[in-house]
């Protein structure tokens, strides 16, 4: 296989896991937060502590547009801002204990989803794709 064809495998991965995480998560969103928000709570979940950068960059929003979701955020008390260890400069933002009880419902429901995804598949089956994720992770994820 050459790079091209590689490459057209990557975009048609790529497009599938953007689709698979639509349907797995669907009607998942927590009331009374918008699906921006929701993105970030996510990404704050599995990447935490980030900085407004971070969100900023990996969400295509501006900073002023992320500043002002996570002043949202901050103000249902979902998340927070702390100062990093060693230079109080920076501001790091975190889950609070209530952002994480919602993200833990949440994850909790898509995983239920995920195990009925994968439900029918072989233990050798299943080794197979935790072996491909965690290649693809450190070779191309990361």
């Amino acid at each position: 296989m050459d790079k091209t064809e590689l490459f057209q495998q990557f975009v048609a991965f790529t497009t599938a896991v953007h689709e698979v995480k639509h349907d797995i998560t669907k009607g998942l969103k927590p009331e009374g937060i918008t699906p921006v928000q929701y993105d970030i709570l996510e990404y704050i979940a599995v990447s935490q502590p980030v900085t407004l950068s971070q969100i900023s960059g990996c969400h295509h929003i501006s900073m002023p547009n992320a500043s002002r979701e996570i002043r949202k955020l901050r103000e249902k008390q979902l998340c927070e801002k702390v100062s990093a260890k060693g230079d109080r400069r920076v501001q790091l933002i975190r889950l609070t204990e209530a952002g994480q009880r919602l993200m833990d419902g949440v994850f909790g429901q898509i995983e239920t989803r995920f195990h009925q995804r994968v439900g029918h598949l072989s233990e050798s089956e299943i080794k197979d794709i935790g072996n491909a994720l965690h290649l693809l992770h450190t070779k191309v994820f990361s």
